[in-house]
């Protein structure tokens, strides 16, 4: 593959909900420029971007893959996004350096949640985009009733599209597409352009004219023209649409049915057309040595790479993903990662398509390529000069919320869990993971149990190690509700030295603080030099839990009196002494369970307000308030962490997928007794079986 400069670079995300033919059409792109010689099938695993395993087992794609094709002395590099909501840190991690997107749509299932949220997503990030009505020679395809849909929901997102193709027949007649600009009629895959037949010429003329209207808009002068002629030449009509669409003014909609490479042709050469190269979108501002330095998609700029993916691949090693900002990259060269202080080395650079890699010499501004076997990148680094630093901005990822508690399989996984966890968060924006100490367990939280399923499989397959995983254990806390004291004797005889020690406390709730320990004693009953392992005894009761398993805090313990022995006390004898005392001052304490109270704001269409209204009753959620805007509700509750574990599918089963949510900690909050006895009985029982064995 020859190299490419700025200007001859195209860099478009295909975006969707999952199954309307985004991973077809990068395939139908591919085999009509030439790239490969036979069309794959996504049910086969034939495909070239769904090349991984795991893609194959489930017939969806779970990764971004990029496809670079090569089209009229063009460079194209096409990014496949999963579709499926779980995967969505992908989707937003392409949509994050493409320069513009393609959202697919559908002919029969029309406007679907996932175009919903790669809408949104697109809208975040600015890109000009195409819709594409795809499939359109399904059964049930029909252009006037998806168009309507597309039309009401882009007027419902403040956009206006406009329709830049007609279809030529539909269902099994779809024969191919009517090109408005041109004015040709182009069948099958549109390499040779003819004659409108003519029982479509009329509407032909009818939506060129709205097109012509549309384009107008892009220019004052194509504007004057058009009021006095009432017409545009073809090269005018480009020039005013391609100015619409890059400002995003207006959408443009086309049709196809990828899968039998009807429309593409035509497709293609509208992304050369209509869409920007990375030198007309906006700069990038990026953080410098002294503030904010703007980048623009150049070659004489300062180098600067965002790492937007990583995937390590147990033969290939680890395999790193950037798109150059601004300056450009060749092979062997040296870079600085800024966030990690280390200089790394841009050995074999090279693009990938599928698992096809192309070696590459150069690597120009705006252009997406791969390099391998780098040390510490990981994926939201940026690399630059060494004496230019340069940090990029990472995108905004939603917050993973679904969580499953994680534990090793074997003794042999449990030495390399935690390290192939942070690998697995590393490639993965929406992955994250910690250890929760109130309950012992290790944490893992996804998008979803899709997101999870795949991330354990991955762990498997590629790091070969075995996870398991359970519901997550609820980290409650124990606490107490008024003063309470009580003493201790400890005194063990065995021949020889004995164990004496006798400790009298006090303990009191404390809210402000979680543990403080003091003494009043006065005389010479007990010395001050056995305090320290007093304290250490209560720390470790703290720690454990006394009557339901969790951490206590928010306690104050003063130590008033005690006694001691001159031959047989010890620090150990007043460590379960202290221990003991401390345990029996809380059964007098009231002691009660806090359970995590967290602060969730749920963004539901306005038609399902009612269920989750009734929903969060049921979960023992508080409404603290609900706000409206644009069909939406936000409604605001305080809700137990217990009732929300499984609420991620809950929510999405609840509103077809269309409600979503975030979460945070917000206080801790006493648990109803009927609810807390069954936990502190649990803990009872678990105790005496751990005695019996």
């Amino acid at each position: 593959m020859k190299e490419y400069t700025t200007e001859y670079l195209r860099n478009i995300a295909l975006v969707a909900h999952g199954g309307a033919g985004k991973t077809m059409m990068a395939e139908a792109f591919l085999y009509f420029t030439g790239a490969i010689t036979r069309l794959g099938k996504v049910e086969d695993g034939t495909t070239v971007s769904d090349y991984d395993e795991e893609e194959i087992r489930r017939t969806i794609s779970l990764y971004t893959s990029v496809a670079p094709i090569e089209y009229r002395d063009h460079k194209i590099n096409l990014l496949d996004a999963p579709g499926f909501t779980d995967f969505v840190g992908e989707m937003i991690s392409a949509l994050s350096v493409a320069d513009s997107a393609m959202v697919l749509i559908d002919s029969v299932a029309g406007i679907e949640v996932g175009t919903e949220i790669a809408w949104r997503h697109c809208d975040t990030f600015k890109l000009p985009r195409f819709v594409v009505i795809n499939k359109m020679d399904r059964e049930n395809a029909d252009f006037a009733k998806t168009y309507q849909a597309v039309d009401q929901f882009a007027q419902a997102n403040d956009a206006r599209v406009v329709k830049v193709q007609l279809p030529w027949g539909e269902k099994l007649d779809f024969k191919g597409v009517i090109d408005l600009i041109s004015m040709k009629a182009y069948s099958g895959d549109g390499k040779s352009a003819q004659d409108i037949p003519a029982e479509l010429k009329d509407d032909a003329e009818e939506a060129r004219m709205v097109l012509i209207e549309a384009a107008a808009e892009g220019e004052d002068a194509l504007l004057e023209k058009y009021l006095e002629t009432g017409e545009l030449t073809q090269d005018e009509l480009l020039r005013g649409l391609k100015n619409v669409v890059q400002s995003g003014t207006y959408i443009p909609v086309f049709v196809a049915a990828a899968g039998h490479e009807k429309g593409v042709g035509p497709l293609l050469s509208a992304i050369l057309d209509l869409m920007p190269n990375p030198a007309q979108r906006p700069s990038v501002v990026a953080q410098g040595k002294s503030g904010d330095e703007e980048l623009k998609a150049s070659n004489s700029g300062p180098t600067a790479v965002y790492v937007w993916k990583t995937t390590a691949d147990p033969f290939v090693g680890k395999m790193t993903y950037f798109k150059i900002m601004s300056g450009s990259v060749a092979s062997d060269s040296h870079l600085w990662n800024q966030a990690k202080g280390v200089d790394e080395r841009m050995a074999g650079l090279h693009l990938q398509r599928g698992k096809e890699q192309i070696a590459i010499k150069t690597a120009h501004a705006g252009d997406i390529a791969i390099v391998s076997k780098l040390n510490a990148t990981v994926t939201g680094d940026s690399l630059c000069e060494k004496n230019h630093p340069l940090v990029i901005p990472v995108p905004q990822y939603p917050a993973a919320l679904y969580r499953v508690a994680v534990s090793p399989k074997t003794q042999a996984d449990a030495a390399k869990i935690s390290t192939v966890l942070t690998r697995l968060c590393e490639e993965d924006m929406t992955l994250s993971w910690h250890n929760e100490p109130a309950t012992r367990q290790t944490i893992l939280q996804g998008m979803g149990d899709q997101h999870i399923d795949a991330a354990v499989h991955r762990a498997q397959s590629k790091f070969q190690v075995g996870i398991l995983t359970e519901e997550p254990r609820v980290p409650y806390r124990e606490g107490i509700t008024r003063k309470a004291s009580a003493q201790y004797r400890h005194k063990k005889q065995s021949g020889g030295s004995g164990q004496f020690g006798e400790v009298h406390l006090r303990i009191e709730p404390m809210p402000e603080a979680d543990f403080e320990f003091t003494d009043e004693l006065v005389g010479m009953n007990l010395s001050k030099s056995y305090l320290p392992p007093i304290e250490k005894g209560i720390r470790a009761a703290l720690e454990q839990g006394v009557f339901a398993g969790y951490p206590l805090s928010n306690v104050k313990v003063i130590v008033y009196d005690g006694k001691e022995h001159p031959v047989d006390s010890k620090p150990i004898a007043f460590e379960t002494a202290g221990r003991e005392a401390f345990k029996l001052a809380v059964h007098d304490a009231g002691p009660v369970l806090f359970e995590p109270i967290m602060n969730v704001g749920i963004v539901v269409p306005d038609a399902n307000m009612g269920d989750v209204m009734g929903d969060m009753n049921s979960r023992r959620g508080r409404v603290q308030g609900t706000e409206s805007e644009r069909g939406q509700t936000i409604v605001n509750a305080h809700v137990p962490l217990a009732e929300m574990l499984k609420y991620t599918t809950e929510l999405r089963s609840m509103t077809g997928g269309r409600g979503y949510f975030t979460m945070e900690f917000d206080h801790y909050d006493v648990v109803p007794a009927h609810l807390s006895q069954p936990i502190i009985e649990a803990h009872k029982k678990e105790l005496e079986a751990k005695k019996e064995e």
